[in-house]
């Protein structure tokens, strides 16, 4: 059964671009509920603990660069069946193969500068939203 809560971050080259509120706008006329939101900036440290499932990929380095390069926006939504839903509202990775009107066909600038994260499963929403938020930040 899909669970209702995902994890999404607005990646710097969207914050950077002021893209944020148009975002989050996006989101909210998509269904979603916020349900925890914060502005932060990862550390390389923090950002390499977040990516560790990609440490071995050659992109592992130049993702935790980036993703440490300007700050970000975290955020747990809440929506029946969020982690599919989002995925199909954010779009493709790469953003040439994103659908029409998808956040990330409007946003992002390339594959590694795509806006923003989606969760892939319910088990890796709550492992990543777990990273941002403690317990008691998530207490809505």
């Amino acid at each position: 059964m899909a669970g209702n809560r995902t994890f999404t971050m607005i990646k710097p080259d969207a914050f950077e671009a002021g893209n944020s509120g148009a975002i989050l706008k996006m989101i909210e006329e998509a269904g979603f509920k916020i349900v925890a939101m914060k502005a932060t900036r990862l550390t390389p440290e923090l950002a390499g603990k977040f990516y560790e499932v990609h440490k071995e990929r050659p992109f592992y380095a130049d993702l935790c660069k980036y993703m440490s390069s300007g700050p970000i926006i975290a955020a747990i939504l809440e929506k029946d069946n969020a982690v599919e839903d989002f995925r199909t509202l954010i779009g493709a990775t790469n953003p040439a193969n994103a659908a029409e009107g998808t956040i990330r066909k409007i946003f992002a600038k390339s594959i590694e500068a795509n806006a923003v994260h989606g969760s892939d499963s319910d088990e890796n929403a709550a492992i990543e939203g777990n990273f941002y938020f403690s317990q008691l930040e998530r207490v809505l």
